[in-house]
């Protein structure tokens, strides 16, 4: 029971702080590091594989254990309302990295052009958007996770 409490509470710690790191630290200091956009979106588009391989591993244990201590541990509401978010913000991380991901790679390069194609440039920034929704949808769901996972945890009487 210890070690599976051990590795779910370090998948979660990764794929939250992986989060963190990239939503506070990783963008803002590529994109505010006064190298050209279109660059600074290629390093951006190099990190993206390793940050969405992260949350699809670290989210699927973390799924899996907190259905696993829904079902053998007290407190099993909480740790049910916990796994489904978890499940929630698994399934954004899977369509966030497998289907906006691959679609804003196949249009980035509108940031490169001199005179950009309206509807692709409006496309492009859309799935931006959709996309930092949608991570940004994964932090708070975590956030929450964590919540979930301190009040199973808790001592009652």
């Amino acid at each position: 029971m210890t070690i599976a409490m051990f590795v779910y509470l370090l998948s979660l710690a990764c794929w939250l702080g992986g989060v963190v790191f990239f939503s506070f630290f990783t963008a803002p200091a590529v994109f505010g590091s006064g190298i050209p956009l279109p660059d600074a979106g290629k390093v951006i588009s190099t990190i993206f594989p390793r940050y969405y391989l992260l949350g699809y591993i670290a989210g699927s244990i973390s799924v899996i254990l907190a259905l696993y201590f829904t079902t053998i541990r007290g407190s099993r509401a909480a740790w049910a309302v916990t796994a489904v978010l978890l499940a929630i913000a698994l399934g954004l991380t899977f369509y966030a990295g497998m289907v906006v991901r691959p679609q804003v790679d196949a249009i980035r390069t509108v940031n490169e052009e001199a005179n950009p194609d309206p509807a692709r440039k409006a496309e492009f920034d859309r799935l931006h958007r959709l996309s930092v929704y949608l991570n940004g949808a994964v932090l708070l769901l975590n956030l929450a996770a964590v919540a979930g996972t301190a009040g199973a945890l808790a001592p009652r009487g």
